[in-house]
C-alpha cells in the first residue's frame, strides 16, 4: 500500500462522505501573540486579562478568527490539499469562546458536489464542525472549494449544490457569555460609539492599510497548519505559470484588524453570514477595506446588540475607491482590485437606558 499522501481530488469525494480530520490542536498564548504579530489585532476583549475581567470574563478568550483559521487548517489535508481556490463561506457560527489550553478537533461532511464544465476540476461543498476537549461545539461553517481532478476523464455524479442560509438566524447567535459589564469597554478604547450609534446604510472607510509580506502569509499559513500547495509550493505554482496565493483566511484577519478603527467597541464576531474571495492576493499586495452597516440586530438583551456588517477589502487601492454593489452581485460587480467581500455579524454593547 502506498504511503504517498497525495490528498483527495474532486472525483474522490462522495455526497454524504464524513471525515474526521487528523491531529487535534491545542491553542496557547503563544498562538495569540503570533496572531497579533501577523495581523495587528487590537480587539479589546482579547488584548488584556484586565480588560476581560472588567468586561465580566474570568479570562480573555482567543481571537475568533485565530480559532476559525486554526480549525479551517485542520480540514485542508483532506478537503483542499489539491485546491484551485477556496471560493466562499456561509453559515459560520462562533458557538462559544475558546481559551488558551483548549484543544480543537474538527470533522467535516460533504454536502454538495459540482463538476466544472471544463472537466478539469469541480466544486466541493462541506460542512465542518470544531469541538473542544469536552466535546462541546465551538465553531461550525460551510465552505465551498474548487478542487483539481486527478483524471480529467473521470465520470462524476449528478451535480448537487446545497442551499445555505443567507444570514445566520438571530436565535443561533451566541449571546449568553456577555453581562452588563461589557458596557465598560469604552473606558478601554476611549471611544463612546455603541450599538445605538450605528445605522443601516452607514459607511465606514477604515483609515489604515497593511502590506502583506511574503514572510507574513507564509508564517500565517504555517501557524494554521494549512498545507494547501497553492500557499506553500512556489516551485509548483511557477511551473503552472503563477505564484503562491495568500491564504484567504489571512486576508479576512487583516481586514478585521484594520476594521478596528471605526468599530473599536466590537466585542467579538458572532457569525459570518457569507463571504467570497473575489480575486487572489499575493505577497507585496497592500490591503485596505471599508465597511457598510447592513442592519442593527436585536439580540433581545438590554446590554448587548448585534451589527450585521459588510466589509470589502481591496488590494493596492484606497478604501475610498471601494464601491458597494447590491447584495447578490458581489463577484460580477467587483473590479479586479477587490479581494474580499464579507458579510458578518458582531456583538456590540448597548448604551444603558
Amino acid at each position: 500500500m502506498t504511503k504517498n499522501r497525495s490528498g483527495n481530488y474532486f472525483e474522490d469525494f462522495r455526497l454524504g462522505m464524513k471525515i474526521r480530520h487528523a491531529t487535534p490542536r491545542t491553542l496557547t498564548e503563544g498562538d495569540r501573540s503570533l496572531y497579533i504579530g501577523l495581523t495587528g489585532s487590537r480587539t479589546a476583549l482579547c488584548t488584556a486579562e484586565t480588560n476581560a475581567r472588567q468586561l465580566g470574563f474570568e479570562h480573555r478568550p482567543l481571537e475568533d478568527l485565530l480559532v476559525f483559521n486554526t480549525a479551517f487548517g485542520k480540514t485542508v489535508p483532506d478537503i483542499s490539499l489539491n485546491a484551485v481556490a477556496n471560493l466562499g463561506y456561509a453559515e459560520v457560527r462562533f458557538v462559544s469562546h475558546v481559551y488558551p489550553g483548549d484543544t480543537l478537533a474538527v470533522e467535516s461532511e460533504v454536502i454538495g458536489l459540482k463538476e466544472n464544465s471544463n472537466r478539469k476540476s469541480g466544486v466541493v461543498y462541506v460542512r465542518s464542525t470544531a469541538r473542544n476537549q469536552h466535546g462541546g461545539e465551538v465553531l461550525s461553517w460551510v465552505r465551498w472549494v474548487m478542487v483539481h481532478k486527478r483524471d480529467h476523464g473521470a465520470t462524476c455524479g449528478e451535480a448537487v449544490v446545497p442551499a445555505t442560509q443567507a444570514v445566520v438566524p438571530v436565535e443561533r447567535l451566541r449571546r449568553r457569555d456577555y453581562t452588563a459589564r461589557v458596557r465598560e469597554i469604552t473606558a478601554m478604547t476611549g471611544i463612546d460609539d455603541l450599538w445605538e450609534d450605528y445605522a443601516a446604510g452607514e459607511r465606514i472607510d477604515h483609515v489604515g492599510a497593511m502590506t502583506i509580506n511574503d514572510s507574513d502569509h507564509s508564517i500565517a499559513t504555517r501557524l494554521y497548519q494549512n498545507t494547501a500547495r497553492a500557499h506553500f509550493d512556489g516551485h509548483a505554482m511557477a511551473a503552472g505559470g503563477g505564484q503562491r496565493l495568500v491564504y484567504g483566511g489571512h486576508v479576512i484577519s487583516v481586514c478585521r484588524a484594520l476594521a478596528y478603527d471605526g468599530l473599536e467597541n466590537a466585542l467579538s464576531v458572532l457569525a459570518i453570514n457569507g463571504g467570497s474571495h473575489v480575486n487572489p492576493s499575493y505577497a507585496g499586495d497592500t490591503i485596505a477595506c471599508a465597511t457598510m452597516v447592513l442592519d442593527q440586530v436585536d439580540l433581545d438583551q438590554e446590554h448587548l446588540g448585534g451589527l450585521r456588517l459588510r466589509t470589502i477589502g481591496v488590494k493596492n487601492a484606497g478604501a475610498a475607491s471601494i464601491v458597494f454593489p447590491a447584495q447578490g452581485e458581489a463577484r460580477a460587480a467587483h473590479p479586479s482590485s477587490v479581494v474580499l467581500d464579507l458579510d458578518y455579524t458582531i456583538a456590540m454593547p448597548k448604551r444603558q437606558q
